[in-house]
C-alpha cells in the first residue's frame, strides 16, 4: 500500500504561480495530477512515467503546467504558472495507472487533495 500526500496548494491572484508536491510512501511506476472543481467532473491534467520521465498533458494546461519528479525524494511536482480563476479546484495526485487512458483510467492510489484558489 502506498500513501500519497499532496501539498503546496493555496490562494493566489490570477497570473500567479504555485508548485504542488505529491510525496509517496513507496515506489510508484507512474503518477498523474487531476483536479475537480465544484459541480464539475474530474479532469486529468498531467501524467509522468517515472522510469523514463516521459510526460503527457491535457490541452487545457499545456504550456502553463509542468509535471516533474525528484526520484531521490519520491516526489512528483506540478508547477503551475499563469494561473486563472478557472484553475480553482481541488487538486489530486494519483499513482499506478492499471487500466484505461491516463486521464480517465483507474489508478491504484490517490491522495487526499490540496485546494487551489485563484482570484481575479
Amino acid at each position: 500500500q502506498v500513501r500519497l500526500t499532496e501539498s503546496g496548494g493555496g490562494s493566489v491572484q490570477a497570473g500567479g504561480s504555485l508548485r504542488l508536491s505529491c510525496a509517496a510512501s513507496g515506489n510508484t511506476k507512474n503518477r498523474a495530477w487531476f483536479r475537480q472543481a465544484p459541480e464539475k467532473g474530474r479532469e486529468g491534467l498531467a501524467f509522468i512515467g517515472q522510469l523514463r520521465g516521459t510526460t503527457t498533458y491535457a490541452d487545457s494546461v499545456k504550456g502553463r503546467f509542468t509535471i516533474s519528479q525528484d526520484n531521490a525524494k519520491n516526489t512528483v511536482y506540478l508547477q503551475m504558472n499563469d494561473l486563472k480563476p478557472e484553475d480553482t479546484a481541488m487538486y489530486y495526485c494519483a499513482a499506478d495507472l492499471f487500466t484505461g487512458a491516463w486521464s480517465s483510467g483507474e489508478y491504484m492510489y490517490w491522495g487526499q487533495g490540496t485546494q487551489v484558489t485563484v482570484s481575479s
